[in-house]
C-alpha cells in the first residue's frame, strides 16, 4: 500500500497577507504544520504531489472568472509557494527535485480535473492519499469528492486545512468524515 500526500493550493495568493484570494490568518496558522508533513512525507520516501491553481489573466472563459478575482495567474509570485514550505522547497535545486516530488499544474478545483494526476497515482500503487492545503471547502473538498468517486482511501489533516469561510470549514470536515469515509486527523 503506497501513500501520496496532496499538497493543494498553499500558495501566496490563498495564504499571505496580500494575496489575491487569500485565506488569510487561518490559512498561515497551518504553515508549520503544512511544512513538517511535506518534510516528513518527502523524507519518508512516499510520494508528494503540489497541486497549484494555475489561471490566466482576463481569461473570459474559465468559469472562476465571474466567481473570485483573478488569482494565481500564470508566471506571478503569487503562484510561488507560501512561508516555510516556500523556503523549504527553494532548499531544492532548480531541476532537482526529490524523485517522489511533482509540482502539477490544475485549473480547477479539484487536483483530478482535466489533470494525470489518477494516472500519476495508480502508476505508484498509489490507494491512500492525504490532503491539506487551502481552501477546506473548495478546492479540498472537491479533490476529496473525485478521490472518493475514484477508490482511494482519504486523509484530511484537520491541522492542515483552512479557509476563508469558518463555517464552509467546519461544514467540509464534517462532510469528510460522514459522506466521504475519510479518515479527519
Amino acid at each position: 500500500m503506497a501513500r501520496a500526500l496532496i499538497v493543494i493550493d498553499y500558495t501566496n495568493d490563498f495564504v499571505a497577507d496580500d494575496g489575491r484570494l487569500t485565506c488569510g490568518e487561518p490559512a498561515q496558522a497551518i504553515d508549520g504544520y503544512v511544512t513538517e508533513l511535506t518534510r516528513a512525507f518527502v523524507a519518508s520516501g512516499d510520494w508528494v504531489v503540489f497541486a497549484v491553481d494555475v489561471h490566466e489573466a482576463s481569461d473570459p472563459y474559465h468559469p472562476e472568472t465571474k466567481l473570485f478575482p483573478p488569482h494565481n495567474l500564470r508566471g506571478t509570485p503569487g503562484r510561488d509557494l507560501y512561508g516555510q514550505l516556500g523556503a523549504y522547497v527553494q532548499t531544492w535545486e532548480p531541476g532537482h527535485w526529490p524523485a517522489n516530488v511533482r509540482w502539477m499544474d490544475k485549473t480547477r478545483y479539484s487536483a483530478f480535473a482535466g489533470t494525470d494526476l489518477e494516472i500519476y497515482l495508480r502508476a505508484r500503487g498509489v490507494d491512500e492519499i492525504h490532503l491539506i492545503g487551502v481552501c477546506t471547502d473548495i478546492c479540498v473538498l472537491h479533490t476529496a469528492v473525485d478521490a472518493y468517486n475514484k477508490g482511494f482511501r482519504i486523509v484530511v489533516h484537520e491541522r492542515g486545512v483552512a479557509s476563508f469561510n469558518p463555517s464552509g470549514h467546519s461544514w467540509a470536515l464534517g462532510h469528510f468524515r460522514s459522506v466521504l469515509g475519510a479518515d479527519v486527523v
